[in-house]
């Protein structure tokens, strides 16, 4: 049996093994990480469309911008499936800070110090991954208008995963938030998250509102 990824390995690893590790014991991967990897299938299905429209003279019209989108795109794969394994750190520097010792005063001052800054340090991936995929949702609504009528569905798979990516980073963000006493960084992130949130259904169901005409049967056209 293979081993399992270590930090900071997950990019490398297969599938399968990512899943086996996801489904152990294990704390880490978790969530967190599974979110950022679904975003960032959502981002190379972007990819995809984008690469399987360029070029094509039916869609010369749509050549500029989907040379963009592929650009952010990208840019927003990568940048999640570093956030999956910096989540997968986070939880780490975490659950050492819960490790410390808290025989006197000293140190359970010390331990309870410690904690709520890695708390604060832990919700900052989920946070970002959030964000990052909430950027997703009008570029998956680009593609799904002007790309490839032919891979129409993958943009709809795109915006479906990415709406249920930010959905699950903002459950990611909170179970660190439950537990930090910083009131004003709590107040901060939650405005945050409300900023995500705002729109997000809509843009969603614009967007397979249009896979869904493309893909009607013809006759119905």
């Amino acid at each position: 049996m293979p081993e399992p990824p270590t930090l900071h390995e997950f990019r490398s690893a297969t599938i399968q093994t990512f899943l086996d590790e996801l489904a152990s014991s294990a704390p880490t991967p978790g969530g967190g990480a599974a979110t950022a990897l679904v975003g960032a299938m959502s981002a190379a299905l972007v990819s995809m469309v984008c690469n399987l429209t360029i070029g094509r003279p039916r869609y010369a019209h749509a050549e500029t911008a989907m040379r963009q989108i592929l650009a952010r795109s990208e840019e927003i794969r990568q940048n999640l499936a570093a956030l999956a394994e910096a989540d997968a750190a986070a939880y780490a520097d975490v659950a050492a800070a819960y490790r410390l010792p808290r025989a006197s005063e000293t140190e359970k001052a010390a331990r309870a110090d410690a904690i709520q800054h890695a708390l604060i340090r832990a919700a900052g991936p989920p946070l970002a991954v959030m964000k990052e995929c909430r950027s997703l949702v009008p570029l998956c609504l680009q593609v799904a208008a002007h790309g490839n009528a032919t891979v129409v569905s993958d943009a709809g798979v795109a915006a479906e995963l990415a709406a249920a990516s930010v959905r699950a980073s903002i459950l990611n963000v909170r179970i660190n938030l439950a537990e930090i006493r910083d009131a004003q960084f709590v107040a901060q992130t939650e405005k945050e998250i409300a900023s995500a949130e705002d729109g997000l259904e809509e843009e969603l169901d614009r967007t397979i509102g249009i896979v869904r005409a493309k893909l009607a049967p013809k006759a119905m056209q």
